[in-house]
């Protein structure tokens, strides 16, 4: 007989229009009610779960819908607590809204829901600036590829002699075709002392046919990457104006953050560029996802686990069936990887690793295996405030044959060898 752990809890099946809210029996007379999505129906819905007695909900992460009746719950002093869809799934063949919410409601009352993980308003704010510059940042390279594919249609080969049209020798050369200039060797001395490429290259590159049509897409390209770009420095001056606005910020007592790179260390307490593949922006989207505050994942393996960067443990009968990562939809394990697969020429230690895991597994189980210790690395730092050095590849490498060294020593001698180095098995010369 399971015991109630949350005696006066309720459960939510959000919705589209509208939510199911289920009591527990004898709250109230209709222990199960629906509320529109409307503003004024969910604080109808706060007020009856307040006269009801409720002091903690439940509900599914359902798409967007669930953050107006989170955050009016909140508001309320009720514990609201986000669940994850697989772990209430109802049992197959009887399935609605009336059963959904009431299922909800007696699983959280016998304590069997752990609530998702959901960080403090402040970094919540800055989760949304941070993820609605990444949404920018996908829509202007967009248009970095209907800019080039204007270009390849006239001919312009201008994507094979610069390593990036965005840049800046390309967007001179793009900007001077819109404002009407087509001579070749004209454009090419808009070329940046340092590109690689030489003007007579560029020059030949950009012979083509130089079409009305193509060129009324390329115009309307450049104008949207160029609105883009706006927007994304306006946004750029939003993030640094939310992360000034944070308590570390303002206590230092230095004065608003001139650069976002200063104010993550000032909000953090230390610099997790530091890390090998982290630069500012994959550190500001680390901690606009999990925040500052390590205390809410009791270990660094914790904390690996939630990322969706530990193997899996499916066995059965003794046996491994599979040791896949779990599938997590989070962008901070995202980034890591990213950062990870960014060390592949790296001459640092984690670089030194990433190449040694990438010829015994394989790419995508190295990526995998060093976005695992950058995590660890990311909560110790954020954890202890501790600062990491970078030892070296070759600091690295020694270690590793150390180890490999240590490990045939062990077994030569289980087989009652012993193992010696090549030179001193050489003979000695001998000495009149």
């Amino acid at each position: 007989h399971l015991q109630h752990i949350n005696a006066q809890a309720a459960g939510i099946d959000v919705g589209c229009r509208s939510h199911f809210v289920a009591v527990p029996e004898g709250s109230c007379e209709q222990p199960v009610r629906e509320f529109s999505s409307f503003t004024d129906d969910l604080h109808r819905m706060a007020d009856w779960l307040l006269e009801c007695g409720v002091t903690t909900v439940a509900m599914e992460s359902t798409g967007i819908y669930w953050i107006p009746v989170f955050e009016v719950l909140e508001s309320r002093g009720l514990e609201v607590r986000l669940v994850n869809a697989r772990h209430v799934k109802n049992v197959p063949g009887r399935k609605s809204d009336v059963l959904d919410c009431q299922w909800l409601q007696q699983l959280h009352s016998y304590g069997l829901l752990a609530g998702a993980f959901r960080p403090e308003e402040q970094v919540c704010a800055l989760r949304a600036y941070v993820r609605q510059r990444m949404t920018l940042v996908r829509y202007a390279s967009s248009h970095i590829q209907h800019m080039q594919k204007a270009l390849l249609q006239m001919n312009l080969q201008l994507s094979n002699v610069v390593s990036d049209i965005s840049g800046v020798t390309g967007m001179r050369i793009i900007r001077a075709i819109v404002g009407g200039e087509r001579d070749p060797m004209a454009l090419a001395r808009l070329r940046d002392p340092r590109c690689r490429s030489s003007e007579s290259t560029i020059a030949r590159s950009l012979h083509g046919h130089f079409r009305a049509e193509h060129l009324f897409s390329l115009k309307q390209a450049v104008e949207l990457y160029e609105f883009y770009q706006a927007q994304i420095a306006e946004c750029d001056r939003e993030i640094l104006a939310q992360l000034g606005g944070f308590d570390a910020a303002d206590a230092s007592g230095n004065g608003p953050p001139t650069s976002v790179d200063e104010a993550l260390q000032r909000i953090s307490g230390v610099d997790l560029t530091d890390i090998d593949g982290i630069d500012t922006t994959s550190a500001l989207k680390i901690i606009a996802e999990v925040g500052t505050d390590m205390s809410r994942w009791s270990s660094a393996k914790h904390f690996a686990s939630w990322l969706g960067l530990c193997p899996g443990t499916k066995i059965s009968g003794g046996k491994r069936l599979s040791a896949k990562s779990k599938p997590v939809a989070n962008r901070a394990a995202a980034t890591l990887r990213m950062a990870a697969f960014t060390l592949l020429k790296s001459k640092s230690a984690l670089g030194a690793y990433f190449r040694r895991q990438r010829a015994r597994l394989g790419a995508p189980k190295a990526i995998t295996a060093t976005a695992h210790k950058m995590a660890r690395l990311v909560y110790s730092m954020l954890k202890h405030g501790s600062a990491y050095v970078d030892v070296g590849q070759d600091h690295y490498e020694q270690r590793y044959r150390d180890r490999v060294v240590k490990n045939l020593k062990r077994k030569a001698q289980s087989f009652g060898y012993l193992l010696v180095k090549e030179a001193e098995t050489l003979p000695q010369p001998l000495v009149p």
